[in-house]
């Protein structure tokens, strides 16, 4: 009688590889949804200093700061335009009220039901301020 040559998988071994893929799914889907939220939470923090360098830029051109800062506005002072993961995931406003001496508030609002809904509010102020001091 002739040996028989059995090629595949065992039921045992196809339930080791799904056993190991699940736990490194389990593993490695929390750790990039983490790093997708940092990176966009990065991304946000960027585009904040930027408006405020652009600020510090208006106010020694004009002596005060100004809450326009999209293209979108209708007083386009500094004429920028958001990025698209910042734009898609947080709201960017700039706080410029006529006080002396000058100041402003930059605060990036999570958008609700996206990705950093969870995050909490980013704030930025002329002093160079930046709440919450853990995320920035």
């Amino acid at each position: 009688m002739k040996a028989q040559n059995n090629k595949g998988f065992t039921l045992i071994e196809m339930m080791i590889t799904a056993a190991i893929i699940g736990i490194l799914a389990a593993i490695a889907i929390p750790q990039y949804s983490q790093y997708i939220i940092r990176s966009n939470r990065s991304a946000a923090e960027a585009f904040m200093m930027g408006i405020a360098n652009s600020e510090k830029q208006y106010l020694l051109d004009a002596r005060s700061y100004t809450p326009n800062w999209a293209i979108t506005n209708p007083a386009p002072n500094l004429a920028m335009t958001a990025p698209t993961n910042v734009s898609s995931n947080y709201t960017i406003t700039v706080s410029a009220p006529l006080v002396a001496p000058p100041v402003f508030t930059i605060t990036a609002t999570p958008i609700p039901g996206g990705p950093q809904a969870n995050d909490g509010t980013l704030t930025l102020d002329d002093a160079g301020n930046k709440s919450p001091v853990g995320k920035w």
